[in-house]
């Protein structure tokens, strides 16, 4: 045959060994034709005819008669050839069909050759062996006769393969029909690149009976191939288009995919062949009991043979209880057949074969047992090399040309491939060798073994040949070949493997994109070189500009901090808050002798407005939305409202004995509520600041409130305890809700709509539905630190961190918008405008700076004038001019808020 050499076969073992030699010498009689011309004369692949002529079955009677046919020999002579070797062959007491036998006394009689086809796939010479599908086939055959294209399903195991060639080609070839009687039949499988090779199959053919219009058959077996083998997108969908012409009855041409069921999903992905597949698929399920029973029996009453009762019925219930598990039975009875007793297959010769499940796992191990060392690695690299892994599918087998395997150079290699055809768990056709069956990849364990441990090497081994066959096709290309991460991930698998791991064409692949990345990082040193060099220079005299230009700017800083010292000095008695900004900046521009001496001076100023009233320090503050009202809640239980800028007096509340931390304004500036210790417990109460009375109360019985926050249209107030975050009417006083989810929150303020309410301590955020009371989100997503504030919409919070830096977070997401550097003092004084542009942050020192909360700049920094005599509270007015502070650990004069 050509491509290999044929195994030697001594015509003295046996019937079948002699029938084989005289077909060897028909063949060299007729001029040693060639397997492939064989194969073209006789109407059967090549691995059929290579098969008849091993010497290890013998062939069926059509089989030989094409054999023979092709060879030009005596059809007459060869049948009565063959029907003596079948009488010998039945009468030689050998055990199996090699005529190995095992010493035993089993296996008298019953005929050499086998009635099951193990692992290999039924052939179409083998359609008289092919049992318990003809429903199937019959349907299917119905579905041609219905449909252009179609597809059949089935998964792994379900016996496709078989169907296509012994079922459905036999039935069409004799087929009186003459909507389907074919001009041709032809079948193929993908590989690598099904577009590239198989265009001249999809040409329709000349009818055989010189009839005009009738169909070319054509049928595509492993069609999954096309997605596990072929990688180029392009290429597929090429291919896909050229079958799919086959809708159109001028292409005359009628196209059967045969699918794996779990690639259905693949198939779906491309739009055209999903619609022309809608309904056009057969689906090949399980057989029935009694088709499992027929495919059995009949094959071994067609060779003479009788099949135990008891064993029949136990493999239709394993069978029928294991998915895809047809290759499993036909193995099994293969080698029960082996090991039968006369004419009888028998429950003891299936045990020891290993029954269903161990069968094939038996036989590789018996094979493999029988490899010396070297050999044994042989089989690793030959096996791991038929393999493609699945990447979210199962594994599947790829055939590969004989010289592509690895070690074809060594004796090993060629040795391993023969005994593994032998025991039919590979396949020989011509050239291209592959596995039996998909099912020796789960049912042989040591087989399973090697690919999961190996299975990463083997996808760097399967793109690296994809990618050297793409190199020889491009001429050997420079830019084809690897770099960067894909060579470093070759270079880990192979780049000190054995010689024998890789082709020739491989490890020249490899060698050539070592020696090109090695080049290309030679010039990119030389080139790196000369830019650094040139770099220097540059920066050398990059440097002496850069001293010049600094030379410059410092001198421009000093005459500007100058001019404005000079500035701030003239306006000291006129607009001395200006005068303090003019001071801060000239220092910061440049801190000169003139900029200190402004910036003392303007500190020397007095504040603008003091506000004095009882004798406790503040704890919270708040300034109405327009700026002209403050209030102030002190430790003396007394809430005291001013009217601004003139800093009258308007109104004393007596809320309690002792005060709380909290003050707020409503929207509308017409509420003010305040928080405040009456006996033992903590009390809101709601305050009408211009007519001077107290509207209601509202008690908190857990604790301390931590924060405060009206609704935006101020109908409700919300205010959030140790446990609880609870929401009033204003109106009515009636409780709303009250929401447990968030321990201790620090800080409250409704959504922009008023339907939600939110809350905050350590970053973890919860969000409410006021109408249903439930949970709209929630970000556990804790910083360093405490929330301190939420900006008067709600979509923002303010959270000071243990550095004292400030961060502003979006309530919905947590997500940081900006950080602001500052040196917060305290962890719950900062304070956003009624805007939310301006944040006000009392920092260490007696200061305030305020901060533009889009860009995160400081806009200025005010100083208190509280001696840093405790924390202070901040308030900004809705225009961002007006800043009240107030401190509230004075020692025993208090310092009431200062309106700046």
């Amino acid at each position: 045959m050509a491509g290999r050499r044929e195994v030697p076969v001594d015509p003295g073992a046996g019937p079948v060994q002699r029938f084989a030699f005289e077909l060897r010498k028909l063949r060299a009689e007729a001029g040693g034709i060639t397997y492939r011309a064989l194969a073209q004369r006789a109407g059967y692949s090549v691995t059929t005819l290579s098969q008849a002529a091993a010497g290890e079955q013998l062939p069926t009677l059509p089989v030989a008669l094409a054999y023979v046919g092709a060879c030009g020999g005596d059809l007459a002579e060869w049948e009565a050839r063959w029907k003596e070797a079948v009488e010998e062959s039945a009468g030689d007491g050998s055990r199996d069909d090699d005529g190995t036998g095992d010493g035993s006394g089993e296996g008298s009689g019953g005929g050499s050759v086998a009635p099951y086809r193990g692992l290999a796939r039924f052939e179409t010479g083998d359609s008289a062996l092919f049992f318990g599908r003809e429903q199937l086939t019959a349907d299917l055959v119905d579905l041609l006769r219905r449909r252009r294209f179609a597809a059949v399903f089935g998964p792994s195991g379900s016996g496709k393969s078989s169907l296509l060639r012994a079922g459905l080609i036999p039935v069409l070839r004799q087929t009186q029909d003459p909507d389907l009687r074919p001009a041709a039949i032809r079948i193929l499988t993908p590989g690598e690149r099904p577009a590239r090779t198989h265009t001249p199959v999809l040409t329709p053919a000349t009818s055989g009976d010189g009839s005009a219009g009738a169909d070319t058959f054509v049928i595509v077996d492993q069609f999954e191939e096309a997605f596990t083998l072929c990688h180029g997108a392009a290429e597929r969908a090429r291919f896909i288009d050229l079958l799919l012409a086959a809708r159109q009855p001028e292409s005359r041409l009628r196209v059967l995919l045969a699918v794996r069921g779990d690639f259905y999903g693949h198939c779906a992905e491309h739009r055209d062949l999903a619609d022309a597949l809608r309904d056009a698929n057969l689906l090949a399920g399980a057989m029935s009991p009694a088709e499992l029973r027929e495919a059995v029996v009949k094959p071994a009453t067609a060779a003479g043979l009788t099949v135990e009762r008891a064993l029949t019925a136990r493999l239709v219930k394993e069978v029928g209880d294991a998915p895809g598990g047809l290759p499993l039975l036909s193995h099994a009875l293969l080698e029960t057949w082996r090991r039968r007793r006369g004419k009888t297959l028998t429950m003891a010769g299936y045990e020891a074969a290993g029954c269903l499940d161990g069968a094939i796992a038996k036989t590789a191990e018996e094979v493999y047992g029988r490899f010396t060392g070297d050999q044994a690695a042989a089989a690793r690299r030959v096996l791991l090399h038929l393999i493609a892994p699945g990447e979210g599918t199962p594994d599947t087998r790829r055939p590969v040309v004989r010289t592509e395997l690895p070690g074809t150079v060594l004796e090993d290699t060629p040795q391993v491939l023969e005994a593994l055809a032998r025991a039919r768990l590979l396949t020989l056709d011509g050239d291209t060798v592959e596995l039996a069956h998909e099912a020796l990849i789960t049912a042989w364990p040591r087989l399973r073994g090697w690919i999961e441990k190996d299975r990463e090497r083997l996808r760097v081994h399967r793109n690296l040949t994809e990618a050297a066959h793409a190199w020889r096709e491009l001429n050997r290309e420079k830019g084809a070949l690897y770099r960067g991460s894909r060579l470093a991930a070759a270079q880990e698998h192979f780049g000190g493997a054995p010689r024998e791991d890789l082709t020739d064409l491989e490890h020249a692949f490899l060698d050539a994109s070592r020696g090109h990345e090695q080049k290309g990082r030679r010039r990119y040193r030389l080139v790196l070189t000369a830019v650094t060099a040139a770099l220097c220079l540059a920066l050398v005299a990059a440097g002496l500009a850069v001293g010049q230009w600094q030379s410059a700017v410092t001198a421009q800083h000093l005459a500007q901090s100058r001019q404005l010292s000079a500035q701030s000095s003239a306006l000291l008695d006129s607009e001395p808050d200006l005068a303090a900004l003019l001071a801060v900046h000239a220092y910061r521009t440049s801190p000169t002798r003139e900029a200190t001496a402004a910036l003392y001076a303007a500190a020397a100023l007095p504040l603008s407005e003091r506000l004095v009233g009882g004798t406790k320090p503040v704890d919270a503050i708040a300034l109405s939305p327009d700026g002209r009202t403050v209030a102030a809640n002190s430790r003396d239980g007394k809430v005291r409202i001013w009217d601004l800028p003139g800093g009258r007096l308007r109104h004393t509340f007596v809320v309690g004995f002792d005060s709380g931390e909290i003050a707020a304004f409503s929207p509308d500036g017409r509420t003010l509520a305040v928080t405040a210790v009456r006996a033992d417990d903590v009390v809101v109460a709601l305050l009408d600041p211009v007519a001077g009375r107290e509207l209601r109360t509202f008690t908190i019985r857990d604790g301390a409130v931590r924060g405060m926050a009206f609704s935006p249209d101020g109908r409700t107030v919300a205010a959030s305890s140790v446990s609880a975050v609870r929401v009033w009417d204003v109106a009515t006083g009636r409780k709303r809700h009250s929401f447990t989810r968030l321990v201790d929150p620090r800080a409250v303020a409704f959504g922009p709509d008023g339907r939600t309410v939110v809350t905050v301590n350590n970053g973890r955020v919860r969000v409410w539905d006021l109408a249903t009371g439930r949970t709209r989100s929630a970000n556990d997503d804790q910083i360093e630190g405490e929330a301190v504030g939420f900006s008067p919409d709600g979509r923002t919070y303010a959270a000071v961190r243990a550095d004292g830096s400030v961060q502003l977070r979006e309530t919905a997401t947590g997500i940081v918008r900006r950080t602001i550097r500052d040196s917060a003092s305290e962890l719950d004084g900062v304070a956003f405008a009624p805007d939310g542009r301006t944040l006000a942050i009392p920092g260490r020192g007696d200061t305030v700076r305020l901060w533009d909360t889009a860009s995160g700049t400081e806009r200025a920094t005010v100083t208190a004038g509280h001696r840093g005599r405790g924390a202070m509270k901040v308030a900004l007015s809705a225009d961002g001019r007006t800043l009240v502070t107030g401190s509230n650990r004075g020692p025993r004069h208090p310092h009431p808020p200062t309106n700046y």
